[in-house]
């Protein structure tokens, strides 16, 4: 059997900044405009509190009873769309005063009064804003909201994407690849991708902190004029309490990623290792283990066409990208709600609304608060949304790496056929 060291030893062709630059780009844009639907899901399904089946038939704290007197309704329900008017008491619990809807419609020429009353105008706003599924979540929004609706947000996506992958994945790779990198020289090639992973997410997170704050407040907020009153809010917000609140939801973003991209990376390399050594195997070829195997396994792949590169990064790109998803979500849940709490905060100080606030779940340090969310509600309540981040996280983290690694190889191609080491 032969091996792999068997192979010539080349030099290999080095990409230019801008040439990973434009292969990160590249996958970014078609990564967020398929993905983004499953992302406005994925924030509104961890954002909205948790019904029982009894209350979501009939909220208890509404009546039959007309006209009705002043009722406590829970907080994100939407069912202040019943309300002819809403008070705030003591600053902190929000109350409305529902009345009969009348309706008059026309229907053969001939005009019908009907009387809807709250408890049944509760009802239906409360199972037209609460989602019991992925699935759910996306038919409830196109035909609520409207299809567009489920892009909510994809401006300020492709905003934050594109620095972000930009300084991500050409940072990961100067980790993993620099001769001048500490990662490189003192850390083993098992741990490697586990570290250059995490410090390449805490570049990338830092700089687009506050386009991620923009975005998650708007795709959590339903309605129109979305935008306007997203940034509105910012704006007062950074008003308020200065330009470092844009950095506010960045220890957050910290606890979800960080884990996210170590975790991912290292997966991604051992999967693509395997995947490798297989292919290998069955060439009749084997590792010499004399010798450095993330090099011969480089060498190996640069003799690669473009469908085993494509293949394989996007397989495990998929793979890793989904196990990453299910262990982090408990941190994906913990901040989502945290930042829309905090979201409703501003909205609530910006109308004067603001007073004395008892302490909240939400405003604990994050083990705290998903040991809170444990005894509340259990593991399902640390997993909401498992499934719409899968959906987006597996098919987003596969387009983006395959695209990333494609780019790179043409790139190579492009430039080794320039300096004529290529036969054309």
């Amino acid at each position: 059997m032969g091996r792999i060291d068997d192979i010539e030893p080349e030099i290999e062709t080095e990409i230019s900044a801008s040439q990973k630059m434009l292969s990160a780009v590249s996958g970014s844009l078609l990564t967020s405009l398929l993905v983004t639907p499953l992302d406005v899901v994925r924030v509104r399904l961890q954002s909205q509190p948790a019904i029982s089946n009894a209350s979501s038939a009939r909220p208890p704290s509404v009546s039959t009873h007309i006209p009705q007197p002043f009722t406590n309704l829970p907080p994100n329900l939407g069912v202040t769309a019943c309300c002819k008017e809403v008070f705030w008491v003591n600053n902190n619990a929000q109350y409305c005063l529902a009345t009969p809807t009348t309706s008059s419609p026309t229907i053969n020429g001939l005009s019908h009064t009907t009387t809807t009353s709250p408890a049944d105008c509760a009802i239906d706003e409360t199972r037209r804003k609460n989602f019991t599924s992925t699935y759910d979540g996306l038919r409830k929004i196109a035909r609520n909201e409207g299809l567009p609706s489920l892009w909510r947000g994809l401006s300020p996506t492709l905003v934050m994407a594109i620095p972000a992958n930009v300084i991500y994945f050409t940072g990961y790779d100067s980790l993993r690849t620099s001769s001048h990198s500490p990662i490189k020289n003192y850390v083993s090639d098992a741990y490697a991708p586990l570290l250059a992973g995490s410090l390449a997410r805490i570049a990338a997170a830092t700089v687009i902190s506050p386009i991620e704050m923009f975005r998650t407040r708007m795709q959590a907020t339903s309605g129109t004029g979305v935008f306007r009153a997203t940034l509105s809010g910012l704006q007062d917000m950074v008003a308020a309490q200065g330009y470092t609140s844009l950095w506010r939801g960045l220890t957050l973003t910290m606890w979800r990623d960080v884990p996210f991209s170590g975790i991912y990376w290292w997966g991604y390399e051992a999967t693509r290792n395997t995947l490798t050594d297989m292919r290998d195997r069955q060439r009749g070829r084997a590792l010499d283990p004399q010798r450095s195997s993330t090099r011969l396994r480089s060498q190996s792949r640069s003799k690669e066409n473009h469908t085993i590169t494509l293949v394989d990064s996007f397989t495990a790109g998929a793979l890793s990208g989904a196990v990453a998803a299910v262990v982090t979500t408990p941190f994906d849940v913990g901040k989502t709600r945290q930042q829309v709490l905090k979201h409703a905060d501003d909205i609530a100080a910006s109308a004067g609304k603001s007073g004395a606030m008892t302490s909240r779940p939400e405003d604990r340090s994050m083990p705290r608060f998903l040991y809170h969310i444990f005894r509340t509600e259990g593991l399902p309540g640390l997993f909401r949304g498992w499934a719409a981040r899968c959906l987006k996280v597996a098919p987003a983290c596969a387009i983006m790496i395959s695209s990333y690694e494609i780019g790179k190889k043409m790139a190579r191609n492009v430039n080794e056929r320039r300096d004529g080491r290529v036969e054309t």
